[in-house]
């Protein structure tokens, strides 16, 4: 998301900032609007329109938790964005039921690794099947469920939807950041009355050159867009409440874990990028703003 909005290829909602990157972060509160609950010099970590690559953030106080004293300042600014984006995914947008099968795209991106423990530690998954594109990937997110439940698929060498169907029947619900390259053999592992949630679309958001809407109607599925920075702030609120009670205990319990890449003082925002966007990332990069 920073990546396309510094390139100007990312529609901003109307209260994004537009010279400032940033949707995450965690801080200590230092100024208060009327009305508020919080107080000067409480520790935080929230949602931002927009932003939160500055030293100081104007935003809702809907937008912000109590960060907990057994999270650092770097794992609670990691979380915010991915984690929200994957909970509504899977619990909002979805209906992710205990016993279910996930899939889940780009397994090693923030947001991945946060569907694959939401599925299994919150959601009671059977099986979560996850696609990456590196061995050193592959070995990274194996860590973070059991063998008889996580399945990890190297997109380069292994055809995902082969892959599945040699353990499952199929699946419940996808979270695809894809699109274009991914979705028919999506609608091929889709089991009856399966969910589809879409992201992103990195490989194109045309459908493929002969896709067939068949399988959606035969199968009953559903297929949904969704994005997070274009909710209101009661919407997000709300889905920070969820995820508070119904996620962040086990983050905190150790049933879950918060993976961070690499951390960069903001002056190497550049440096930050450009791992990124070499895609050597497995998990966040965090930028740490110092006086």
């Amino acid at each position: 998301m920073d990546i396309l909005q510094r390139e100007g290829k990312y529609p901003l909602p109307p209260k994004a900032s537009k010279t400032i990157l940033g949707v995450e972060f965690s801080g200590i509160v230092s100024a208060l609007g009327e009305g508020s609950s919080r107080k000067e010099g409480d520790e935080v970590f929230g949602l931002a329109y927009g932003g939160a690559y500055a030293e100081y953030i104007v935003l809702d106080e809907k937008m912000v938790l109590p960060k907990p004293k057994e999270l650092s300042w770097v794992q609670a600014a990691a979380l915010p964005e991915a984690w929200m984006t994957a909970y509504q995914a899977l619990f909002v947008e979805g209906n992710f039921q205990p016993g279910q099968n996930a899939l889940i795209h780009a397994g090693a991106s923030g947001v991945g690794i946060a569907a694959i423990q939401l599925a299994l530690r919150v959601g009671g998954a059977d099986k979560v099947f996850t696609t990456c594109g590196t061995d050193e990937k592959v070995k990274f997110l194996q860590k973070l469920g059991p063998e008889d439940k996580l399945h990890v698929i190297t997109y380069r060498t292994q055809k995902f939807d082969e892959e599945i169907k040699k353990v499952a029947p199929g699946v419940d619900q996808i979270v695809d950041f894809i699109g274009r390259d991914y979705f028919n053999q999506n609608l091929s592992v889709l089991r009856q009355d399966g969910i589809m949630i879409l992201l992103a679309f990195l490989s194109g958001a045309a459908v493929p050159e002969g896709a067939s809407i068949a399988p959606i109607l035969g199968k009953r599925l559903t297929i949904k867009g969704s994005t997070l920075r274009s909710r209101n702030a009661d919407y997000q609120g709300k889905l920070l409440h969820m995820f508070r009670d119904n996620a962040l205990p086990k983050i905190i319990g150790g049933e879950m874990s918060v993976e961070v890449h690499e951390v960069f003082p903001w002056t190497k925002v550049q440096e930050a990028h450009e791992e990124m966007e070499a895609n050597r990332n497995s998990g966040k990069i965090v930028l740490e703003v110092t006086e």
